[in-house]
């Protein structure tokens, strides 16, 4: 059903012995649909790029099944299925795909100096940074037991799957809100699961959870497990937890929605570049530029609104493009 990642292939690659400076035109750091959309449009440029994959070649949608929103898959397509595509295409037009992971940034260049694995250095003369984003999840043994199997980050990219369906979000912020909202549209019930008995989103959020009839709010209920046959038919909960009147229930799900935020794959950039308070990498403008010359964002690690792999795709290339347009004013 999937096909193979092939890390024996990227890891066979040759690189330089470690201690050497290796000079590169377009340095990519990350994969995904960002980064690897980057790369077709970098290499038909002629920008020879040189592309590290990261912990996890193909990024986050490497852990969906099943892809059905993204244009050009009538009958659908499973998430490495997809990146396999889009990494080979990649490769076909010359980009230097490498098994890898970006360790240190100095990017007060350019030429800008890039550490992989704390030990190969890469002096490139422009950056694109498509590392992307983490989702957050509350740490239980049964969200990785039942990933792809009913429990999800992502409403819009999931929740088609439960029309019809009673699920959970966890969360109360803005973020959960719009989720519920969302999955309110498509599912019979969508409970809210909130750790404290008030909601951090904003008025209006609220008011539209509130006024939507099939959206259940359990105040005070924090998730103690999930269960079910190979995937999720329900969740256990604490209700008033630490409390006097504590109690365990049980609420039938087919779907377990996190929606408790993302955490941007950007630490090492923060020393020179601008992020918001999440870590969301600042961009200018419609462009994919960063306040650090010749360095561009582009996917997840840069957008905190979308998150989907088409709009991540539609980044990448726009990185690219800007890539390319800033070395041939350089040049010029």
């Amino acid at each position: 059903m999937f096909k193979s990642m092939n890390l024996g292939d990227n890891q066979s690659q040759k690189t330089e012995p470690a201690g050497e400076v290796e000079k590169v035109k377009c340095l990519i750091i990350g994969s995904g649909p960002a980064g690897y959309t980057a790369a077709i449009y970098a290499a038909r440029a002629n920008l020879s790029p040189v592309m590290y994959e990261g912990l996890q070649p193909g990024g986050q949608l490497t852990t969906t099944t099943e892809v059905e929103n993204f244009p050009g898959y009538p009958e659908g397509i499973t998430g490495p299925v997809m990146m396999e595509d889009l990494k080979a295409q990649a490769k076909r037009f010359g980009t230097d795909v490498r098994w890898g992971l970006a360790t240190k940034a100095e990017l007060d260049g350019p030429p800008h100096r890039i550490t992989i694995d704390n030990k190969k250095v890469i002096e490139a003369d422009t950056v694109i940074i498509a590392t992307g984003a983490e989702a957050k999840y509350l740490g239980l043994e049964d969200e990785k037991k039942y990933a792809g199997s009913g429990v999800s980050a992502c409403a819009t990219c999931d929740g088609f799957f439960y029309r019809g369906k009673d699920v959970a979000v966890v969360g109360g912020g803005d973020t959960a809100a719009e989720e519920a909202l969302y999955l309110a549209g498509l599912c019979k019930t969508v409970y809210m699961i909130v750790r404290r008995d008030e909601l951090r989103a904003s008025k209006v959020m609220q008011e539209r959870v509130f006024n939507t009839k099939n959206i259940v709010v359990l105040w005070k209920h924090q998730t103690k497990a999930l269960f079910g046959d190979g995937v999720v038919e329900g969740a256990t909960l604490w209700k008033n937890k630490d409390e006097a009147h504590e109690e365990e229930v049980k609420i039938k799900i087919d779907g377990f929605f996190l929606a408790i935020g993302h955490k941007p794959n950007s630490d090492i950039f923060k020393d020179y570049l601008k992020t918001d308070d999440v870590g969301y990498i600042h961009t200018i403008g419609n462009s994919s530029r960063t306040d650090a010359e010749g360095v561009f964002a582009c996917g997840d690690v840069m957008d905190s609104t979308y998150r989907q792999a088409v709009t991540a795709a539609g980044s990448g290339c726009k990185a690219a493009i800007d890539a390319e347009r800033y070395l041939s004013e350089k040049n010029s």
